[in-house]
């Protein structure tokens, strides 16, 4: 098509007299903006662990011979000291129980004399004669606890037996396992982490663990000690963790989801919907207030550890200063923005939208 010199003039003189109002028409973009602020963060690790308890063994007979007694039920708790199975023939059982009522009776005897010298009711002679009688019995009934050691099974420890797999009667002989006894008042638990968070672990490290089986409660505990090598095959090192077992909840075995806890680190924080990615390099664009309208600079930065909703900056941002948050697929290098909202905390997209309409700042 053909224009004359009239109409090319003509044409001229419309596009002309548009362009102050195309160039009217280059608003500000509206956009939501956040400071940044120094905060405390804290890093983390997740991993599986499995539990333990403090203290473990399985009872068992040393010698061949026929359980005559048993002193415990099944998950009965028990003390250190506590007979729990007797092996021994009637008149060695004899013996023992004459040993035990002989210390009770002397150390009844010892005690009412002690009250009675106090008093000024008997002498002090014949609580001496009493302190040797109770002190007496005590050593006869050790003596017989020697004799018959290998014939007693006794609680190494306070703890709570397991099922009892014996009955009076039966015959065993040395390695038949008679019953467990676990120390659950403190649990051991045994974390495998990858070898490369191996700078990070160290005793005292706050440990925080869940489990399906009682997912109403997280259990904290620390890291007491690291395992001395690594393993070669999965590349990753034993951590093992103590947790109090108040209730006595927690059993040996049970699987738990583990979060290891860093001290906490200042780190200045953003958003992450105001991180912009280009190739290997990473922006954000901040607001100048001082410019009139204000107008945004898009900043390279430098970026740390992360949480969800947040993003640590190491460089390229400084604290108090104001990132958009939303809004940033409209923006390049001197943008002119309108800040319809300033969000504070964690407000959702729905919640910074109805505060830039109640102030009049949002797009119409």
């Amino acid at each position: 098509m053909r224009f004359t010199a009239a109409t090319l003039r003509s044409l001229l003189i419309l596009l002309l007299g548009a362009l102050p109002v195309i160039a009217g028409a280059a608003q500000p973009v509206p956009v939501f903006v956040k400071a940044a602020s120094v905060e405390p963060f804290v890093e983390s690790i997740e991993a599986l662990g499995t539990l333990r308890a403090n203290e473990a063994v399985t009872l068992s007979a040393t010698v061949t011979e026929t359980i005559t007694a048993i002193h415990f039920d099944d998950g009965q708790r028990v003390e250190a000291g506590d007979v729990l199975v007797e092996m021994t023939s009637a008149e060695e059982h004899a013996q023992l129980e004459e040993a035990r009522s002989t210390l009770n009776e002397a150390e009844r005897q010892y005690r009412r004399i002690q009250r009675l010298v106090k008093t000024n009711l008997a002498s002090e002679s014949l609580l001496d004669e009493r302190r040797a009688a109770f002190e007496t019995a005590r050593a006869q009934l050790e003596g017989i606890r020697s004799r018959l050691q290998d014939r007693l099974l006794i609680a190494p420890f306070d703890g709570v037996v397991g099922l009892r797999h014996v009955s009076v009667g039966a015959l065993v002989t040395p390695g038949d396992t008679i019953t467990t006894l676990d120390d659950d008042s403190v649990m051991k638990l045994d974390v495998s982490v990858p070898a490369v968070f191996l700078n990070t672990l160290r005793p005292g490290l706050r440990v925080s663990a869940t489990t399906a089986d009682l997912s109403d409660h997280a259990f904290e505990g620390t890291v007491a000690s690291l395992d001395s090598r690594v393993d070669p095959v999965t590349r990753s090192i034993t951590a093992r963790a103590l947790l109090p077992n108040e209730g006595h909840r927690l059993k040996p075995g049970m699987l738990m989801t583990v979060t290891l806890k860093k001290p906490p680190v200042d780190y200045l924080m953003i958003p992450e919907e105001s991180l912009v990615r280009e190739g290997f390099n990473e922006y954000a664009f901040v607001v100048d207030t001082d410019s009139e309208p204000p107008t945004v600079a898009k900043r390279r930065i430098s970026t740390g550890p992360r949480r969800p909703g947040s993003i640590a900056v190491t460089a390229g941002i400084a604290p108090g200063e104001l990132v958009v948050t939303h809004g940033v697929m409209r923006l390049r290098e001197g943008t002119e923005v309108n800040i319809a909202a300033v969000q504070q905390d964690d407000e959702s997209l729905e919640e910074l939208l109805q505060q830039s309409r109640s102030t009049g700042n949002g797009e119409h």
